[in-house]
């Protein structure tokens, strides 16, 4: 079955570049971005990982953890990390998983099921689907996916702006508009009447009775 929106993130236990985690206990009370990649050494993804490292403050800002996933041994990808700090000029300081046995790939449905145990003689073009990321809230929930073709690099950028619309929308009856960004206009939700949009949100705009805009609010 396909993972969804609101679907709870399933659990795994898996061995990290840094150390053995169950993965609901290493979320905790915060948000997750689990992203992963067909095989290591590979180049769109190491330019990937290098930039993800780069950015890595700003998601330490939103209260949100980092995570990588690559079917290949933890023992590759300590040797990987080691050429994305060499060429990307940022080091990878959030764990990566080892994913051998294929089993985190198959249990969030990135691969399927007759895939086989072992990453062994697996390439990056059988590995192609796992080119996924993952948006979990501390709630576990798994709030935004996406999938990208090898041939495209990630915009990673787009992901710190979901995660603003995510968690601004979480505390606010509000959604945010195509191509919003941190401090603009947002949308006034249609769960809000105008009576309680006067007090929620005093001088909103009415552009159509179900297009009603307001400042961002926070």
């Amino acid at each position: 079955m396909s993972l969804r929106i609101n679907d709870t993130a399933p659990n795994f236990t898996a061995r990290t570049t840094q150390g053995t985690i169950d993965f609901h206990d290493w979320i905790g009370d915060q948000w997750a971005i689990l992203f992963s990649h067909p095989k290591d050494f590979t180049p769109v993804c190491t330019t990937e990982l290098g930039y993800m490292a780069k950015i890595e403050p700003e998601f330490t800002k939103r209260n949100a953890k980092l995570i990588g996933l690559s079917v290949d041994p933890v023992e590759d990808h300590e040797k990987w990390a080691a050429d994305i700090e060499e060429t990307q000029g940022a080091a990878v300081k959030y764990p990566m998983i080892g994913d051998t046995d294929l089993a985190v790939a198959k249990l969030y449905n990135m691969l399927p099921a007759d895939a086989g145990d072992t990453s062994e003689g697996r390439t990056a073009a059988t590995n192609a689907t796992v080119r996924s990321v993952f948006v979990i809230g501390p709630d576990k929930k798994i709030k935004l996916t996406l999938t990208y073709p090898m041939s495209t690099g990630r915009n990673f950028d787009e992901i710190l702006r979901v995660l603003d619309s995510i968690q601004l929308t979480a505390k606010h009856r509000v959604a945010t508009p195509v191509n919003w960004k941190q401090g603009e206009d947002v949308i006034i939700t249609s769960a809000v009447s105008n009576d309680e949009a006067q007090q929620l949100f005093p001088g909103f705009k009415t552009i159509k009775p179900y297009l009603r805009t307001t400042k961002q609010p926070g």
